[in-house]
Protein backbone atom coordinates (compact mmCIF):
# COMPACT_ATOMS: atom_id res chain seq x y z
CA UNK A 1 0.00 0.00 0.00
CA UNK A 2 3.19 2.14 -0.10
CA UNK A 3 2.55 3.10 -3.93
CA UNK A 4 -1.26 3.76 -3.64
CA UNK A 5 -4.86 2.10 -3.58
CA UNK A 6 -4.55 -1.07 -5.94
CA UNK A 7 -6.92 -0.80 -9.07
CA UNK A 8 -7.32 -4.31 -11.25
CA UNK A 9 -7.34 -3.63 -14.66
CA UNK A 10 -7.89 -6.92 -16.33
CA UNK A 11 -10.26 -9.48 -14.36
CA UNK A 12 -8.10 -12.67 -14.30
CA UNK A 13 -10.57 -14.71 -16.45
CA UNK A 14 -9.36 -12.40 -19.66
CA UNK A 15 -8.71 -14.07 -22.63
CA UNK A 16 -6.63 -12.30 -24.97
CA UNK A 17 -5.55 -15.10 -26.99
CA UNK A 18 -8.06 -15.10 -29.44
CA UNK A 19 -8.81 -11.21 -30.19
CA UNK A 20 -6.81 -8.05 -28.13
CA UNK A 21 -9.53 -5.43 -29.43
CA UNK A 22 -11.75 -5.53 -26.53
CA UNK A 23 -8.44 -5.41 -23.47
CA UNK A 24 -6.96 -2.70 -25.70
CA UNK A 25 -10.51 -0.91 -25.40
CA UNK A 26 -10.53 -1.67 -21.80
CA UNK A 27 -6.78 -0.41 -20.57
CA UNK A 28 -7.01 2.73 -22.76
CA UNK A 29 -9.56 3.44 -20.61
CA UNK A 30 -8.38 2.63 -17.82
CA UNK A 31 -4.95 3.95 -18.12
CA UNK A 32 -5.97 7.29 -19.82
CA UNK A 33 -4.91 8.88 -16.94
CA UNK A 34 -1.93 7.12 -16.28
CA UNK A 35 0.97 9.81 -15.33
CA UNK A 36 4.17 9.98 -13.21
CA UNK A 37 3.68 8.89 -10.20
CA UNK A 38 1.35 6.24 -10.90
CA UNK A 39 2.82 2.63 -10.94
CA UNK A 40 2.09 -0.77 -12.46
CA UNK A 41 2.26 -3.91 -10.66
CA UNK A 42 2.81 -6.25 -13.56
CA UNK A 43 1.41 -10.08 -12.59
CA UNK A 44 -0.46 -12.74 -15.17
CA UNK A 45 -0.55 -13.37 -18.92
CA UNK A 46 2.94 -11.64 -20.73
CA UNK A 47 0.58 -10.57 -23.46
CA UNK A 48 -1.50 -8.51 -21.31
CA UNK A 49 1.65 -7.06 -19.20
CA UNK A 50 3.02 -5.58 -22.79
CA UNK A 51 -0.27 -4.16 -23.61
CA UNK A 52 -0.30 -2.54 -20.15
CA UNK A 53 3.40 -1.26 -20.07
CA UNK A 54 2.36 0.01 -23.86
CA UNK A 55 -0.61 1.54 -23.31
CA UNK A 56 0.56 3.09 -20.18
CA UNK A 57 3.42 4.76 -21.68
CA UNK A 58 1.55 6.03 -24.96
CA UNK A 59 -0.26 8.21 -22.78
CA UNK A 60 2.38 9.29 -20.47
CA UNK A 61 4.67 10.84 -23.01
CA UNK A 62 6.72 7.12 -23.39
CA UNK A 63 7.37 6.71 -19.29
CA UNK A 64 5.71 4.13 -16.48
CA UNK A 65 7.10 3.00 -13.64
CA UNK A 66 7.43 -0.97 -12.60
CA UNK A 67 6.84 -2.12 -9.34
CA UNK A 68 9.56 -4.89 -8.84
CA UNK A 69 9.60 -7.29 -6.39
CA UNK A 70 13.02 -7.56 -4.66
CA UNK A 71 13.63 -11.11 -2.74
CA UNK A 72 16.58 -10.09 -0.80
CA UNK A 73 15.10 -6.77 0.80
CA UNK A 74 11.23 -8.42 0.63
CA UNK A 75 9.53 -5.24 -0.79
CA UNK A 76 8.79 -3.71 -4.00
CA UNK A 77 10.78 -1.89 -5.83
CA UNK A 78 9.97 1.13 -8.73
CA UNK A 79 11.68 0.54 -11.94
CA UNK A 80 11.20 3.72 -14.20
CA UNK A 81 11.26 3.03 -17.63
CA UNK A 82 11.40 6.05 -20.80
CA UNK A 83 11.07 4.12 -23.63
CA UNK A 84 12.36 7.20 -25.20
CA UNK A 85 15.68 7.80 -23.94
CA UNK A 86 15.34 11.15 -23.51
CA UNK A 87 16.03 10.39 -19.36
CA UNK A 88 19.71 9.29 -18.25
CA UNK A 89 22.54 8.70 -20.61
CA UNK A 90 24.57 5.47 -20.52
CA UNK A 91 27.61 7.73 -21.31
Amino acid sequence: MRYGDMKVLLPSNTQIAFSTVPTVRSLRRKLRDYKDGDFLLLTGDPVAIGLACSIAAFYNSGRYTALKWDRRERMYIPVKIDITEKGESDE
